[in-house]
């Protein structure tokens, strides 16, 4: 086989359905589709979710993807597999004993329509998102069909590996909400050894980068405030007004103070608030990100937060509740598998250049499962593969350069040789 052309192709398959985190159903059954042929035992649904760490899963938003799915033909016992949980967790058990090596590879897509564009390479080429206002607009379809390919090599190359390799299919990497529950689960806690990786970012084509830096922690949060409806004129002194509250609390939080130990940042996002010109607003919502280079800053920030809502609710007299929908830790790459990347690396025709050190600036909840991974005394290591890209991350007019599926393949496949290899 030609898992260079395979990746491309299964790339360009998911690039037409996109789905956003926890709505992965089409997503979800393509590759269980194409791994289970292959003798990969899965875990699916609630077996790969620890149900107690899932956060910012909308059910309304759950039920309309599940719908959609079906409507585009996916079989509904795949569905009914998944009980509402997408992404899954695959194992291959060679029969002779060994590490344990899990790979993972994040499903979901960006909420932004795509471009219209003619010299846009999915719409040259015909693959352009079928879903509207939704597009693969941060390479993770390439994740995935890298993830797909090396299931079909490891099964090909069964007889020259030993111990066992997990594949983990994870959902809802953008807001950071999949890697905790995934993490949860209790599936990685036999896992020796992680690796993870992003394409494009900010590194070109034929360059690996072995280091992130600047891969921030983040907390996501949800605040609701409920207060008291009235007439404005006739009855003010009985209502509560939760939009007062609202902007109050936003110009505190934009103003809280930072960390001397390094940086923190935050940002409101979105706002909304009232039910009309006329009535003492009730309801408002903040939605809002903290970010820390590391775990206490970050700890800081989100204590901040909390006290500032629960300090103007409390002088605005209205209820309120935060919910954390989100959240990823530091990043910290064992130097051994550091090593590895960089030896395998540097061993490909593809890749040109390896760099140690690379500022980002984003975070990742792949962090959740290394944490989780080196806390049962395994090692992580999360690398960059670059891929040139038509537009910054997150924007309709992104696409990579697919020469960077050829290298990370080569990676992920070096490094279960070197790993798992008789």
């Amino acid at each position: 086989m030609d898992y260079i052309k395979n990746a491309v192709k299964l790339r360009r398959e998911l690039h037409q359905i996109p789905e956003l985190g926890w709505g992965e159903f089409c997503t979800t059954a393509k590759i269980l589709e194409t791994i289970e042929p292959l003798g990969w035992k899965t875990f699916v649904g609630v077996e790969q979710i620890g149900l107690d760490a899932v956060m910012g899963r909308p059910e309304d938003f759950v039920e309309k993807s599940k719908k959609r799915a079906l409507e585009e033909g996916v079989d509904p016992m795949l569905i009914e597999r998944m009980h509402g949980y997408t992404g899954t967790i695959a194992e291959l058990d060679t029969g002779r004993p060994g590490p344990v090596t899990a790979l993972r590879f994040d499903i979901d897509c960006v909420g932004v329509e795509e471009t219209d564009l003619k010299d846009h390479l999915p719409n040259k080429e015909n693959f352009r998102s079928r879903h509207a206002g939704v597009m693969h607009s941060c390479g993770h379809d390439g994740h995935t069909a890298v993830g797909l390919t090396m299931a079909q090599w490891i099964v090909d190359h069964k007889d020259q590996l030993c111990g066992r390799i997990k594949l983990i299919f994870q959902p809802a990497e953008e807001g950071v909400r999949g890697g905790a529950a995934q993490a949860a689960s209790g599936l990685l806690d036999d896992v020796n050894y992680l690796l993870g990786a992003h394409l494009a970012m900010m590194c070109p084509t034929g360059e690996v980068c072995v280091y992130p830096e600047g891969v921030l922690c983040t907390t996501k949060l949800d605040v609701r405030f409920k207060g008291r409806p009235a007439h404005p004129t006739m009855s003010p002194h009985l209502g509560r007004n939760a939009l007062a509250c609202a902007c109050t609390c936003v110009s505190e939080l934009l103003g809280m103070a930072r960390h001397g130990k390094g940086l923190g940042c935050i940002n409101v996002g979105m706002m909304q608030a009232g039910e009309g010109r006329n009535v003492i607003p009730v309801h408002a919502q903040v939605q809002l990100e903290v970010r820390g280079e590391t775990a206490e800053i970050n700890d800081f920030m989100v204590d901040q937060a909390n006290r500032i809502v629960k300090g103007t609710a409390l002088a605005y007299d209205v209820d309120y509740e935060v919910e954390k929908v989100g959240e990823a830790g530091e990043l910290n790459n064992d130097p051994e598998l550091a090593s590895l990347v960089t030896e395998v690396a540097g061993s490909l025709p593809s890749c040109e250049r390896v760099v140690q050190h690379k500022k980002l600036g984003c975070s990742e909840d792949f962090t959740m499962l290394a944490t989780r991974v080196k806390a049962a005394g395994g090692k992580s290591e999360f690398f960059v593969v670059g891929a040139d890209r038509t537009a910054a991350h997150h924007q309709r007019e992104f696409d990579f350069d697919e020469k960077g599926l050829e290298t990370a393949f080569g990676i992920f496949k070096g490094c279960v040789l070197k790993l798992n290899g008789i």
